[in-house]
């Protein structure tokens, strides 16, 4: 099963945004995620409807983040890409008047729900500012080991 890996791009591409401190086009944000202009149009435009960036036109224009990064957390971030299953795991739900079915149904859900309000929790309390300090640490860490490697 393919993981859902949109909630990690737009990090990516909110944190390119914030490192330029400009507006950044569809391309040049396309390439710093290694994918399609219009992929990274579809996604932004969740984002602005969200009201966490915003687009302008015309010479010098593109996408701006619209809110503070201390405002915006990672719960934020998950709600706006659609609050995506946490689990490849499920429920079988072939014989649901099976006891047995029953009994480790309950188990499961509860297991699920326990370490998805966990998550959720956790997302809530890390912001993008922090995310942004860390990414600065890093750099900081790498450029004193001489490695040029960049936010890419």
């Amino acid at each position: 099963m393919k993981r859902n890996s949109r909630l990690s791009a737009i990090l990516h591409v909110i944190l390119h945004m914030a490192e330029r401190g400009k507006a950044m086009t569809s391309e040049e944000l396309a390439l710093c995620m290694q994918t399609n202009a219009v992929v990274v149009r579809r996604t932004m435009a969740g984002l602005r409807e969200a009201g966490f960036v915003t687009s302008q036109k015309g010479h010098g224009g593109g996408w701006v983040i619209a809110r503070d990064l201390r405002d915006i957390t990672l719960r934020d971030m998950y709600d706006a890409v659609g609050a995506p299953e946490m689990f490849a795991l499920g429920n079988r739900t072939e014989t649901p008047q099976c006891l047995v079915e029953q009994a480790v149904n309950q188990a499961l859900d509860g297991a699920f729900a326990e370490a998805e309000a966990l998550i959720i929790e956790r997302l809530g309390s890390v912001s993008l500012a922090d995310l942004a300090a860390d990414f600065h640490r890093r750099f900081a860490a790498h450029a004193q080991h001489g490695n040029s490697h960049h936010a890419t």
